[in-house]
Parts: C-alpha cells; structure tokens; sequence
C-alpha cells in the first residue's frame, strides 16, 4: 500500500485584542481571528502549499482563526472545506481569553509548573480532561482519514490538538509537549492502521518564504 500523508497544520496568529467566543459542546470558548500578523503568515503558507500536490480533502477545526488560515490556502486551490467540531482547540474553562500574567499572577505553584515546563492546564476550572480531548481529537482526524481513504489531508488546527494526536503516537503522557509555531507544518505518515511521525513545527514558509516563491 502506498504511504499517504496527513498534515497537522497550526493557525496564524489570533488577534488577542479580540474578546468574541462562540458556543461549542464544551462551553463558550474563546474564537478570535487572525491578527494582521496572522492573515500574513497564512499568505506566506498558501504560496507554499500552492506549490505542494493537491491534497484529498482539507479538514478545519470551525473556530475563526483556523478557518481563516485554511481559507487563505483552499480559496486559492478551488478546494472545498469540511469543518469538524472535534477539531477545536481543547477548553480550559474560566481561564478561555485570560493571559499567562492573569493565570498565573499571584499562583506560585502554577508559576513554578510553568516556569519547570510541568503540565498545568488541567488545573485550569472547568476545563477538558485530557483523556477526553485526546479522544475526540483522535476521532476528528481519523474519521478525515477514513473519509478520504486515498491521497494526502490537511488539517487545520490548534496547538493543542497537534499535541493531542501526536503525544499518543510517541507514547507521551504530557499534555503540551511542544508548542506549534504559528502556522508550522507536522507531518504523519499514514499506512494503513500505522501512523509515523515525520516531521513537527515545520515554519519554513516564515523563515525561508523565497523557497516558495512563484519561479
């Protein structure tokens, strides 16, 4: 069987001056768009995947930021975008749309867990269980994959959800185990039932944009 590829693909940077959210199985949860930073990068990410095979089908989480990043590319291309809310971001309940200095301002033992890269978004109240989000996840790309049974998907997503499928794949237990660049580029090798990880944060795009360029 001939080895396709599923590609986890981060959104732009959001526009964190932005306060809207939208309503989601799990609660409202934060929904900002990209920031003129991030309508750029996704630019820069269209004109490399442009030069790149079509792929199957490109699937999207629904939240604004994903969707606009998968747009920039999929406009350009004539291809159709499906949305699956399995695809959004994990929810991290009463801390949704608060910065690292409100999290952690006056915590010291979440200030020691972030400073000593330990997990700290469980203790976020109301948020998602791991094991839940790492379900759903695995459920959202998969059904993409068995959707398309033939040819390369792209998946535009979130920080989180790259580490939801991946750390399972490396047999990591950590919930963040690495943090996506802003529209960087992981690669998965599909072979039937087995999954290879190939390639994570790939951001060449953003720091190598000439190599994309029309010849």
């Amino acid at each position: 069987m001939k080895t396709r590829v599923l590609y986890l693909i981060r959104h732009g940077r959001s526009d964190l001056d932005n306060d809207d959210f939208s309503s989601t199985p799990r609660g409202d949860q934060y929904d900002p768009p990209l920031a003129a930073e991030g309508r750029d990068q996704a630019e820069r990410l269209a004109r490399r995947l442009l030069q790149m095979d079509p792929p199957a089908a490109i699937v999207s989480s629904p939240l604004r930021r994903a969707r606009e990043t998968a747009l920039a590319y999929a406009n350009k291309a004539g291809i159709g975008v499906g949305y699956d809310m399995d695809l959004t971001e994990a929810f991290i309940g009463d801390w949704e749309n608060r910065t690292f200095e409100e999290i952690l301002g006056g915590d010291e033992a979440l200030l020691h867990s972030f400073r000593n890269h330990e997990a700290f978004w469980r203790h976020a109240p109301g948020s998602e269980d791991l094991k839940a989000f790492r379900a759903r996840v695995l459920a959202g790309v998969e059904r993409a994959l068995s959707e398309h049974p033939e040819g390369n998907v792209y998946v535009f997503c979130h920080g989180g959800v790259v580490n939801a499928y991946v750390a399972p794949l490396l047999r990591l237990e950590q919930e963040m185990f690495f943090l996506p660049e802003n529209t960087s580029i992981s690669v998965i090798g599909i072979d039937g039932a087995r999954r290879e990880v190939r390639f994570l944060n790939d951001v060449r795009h953003l720091t190598e944009p000439q190599l994309f360029e029309d010849a």
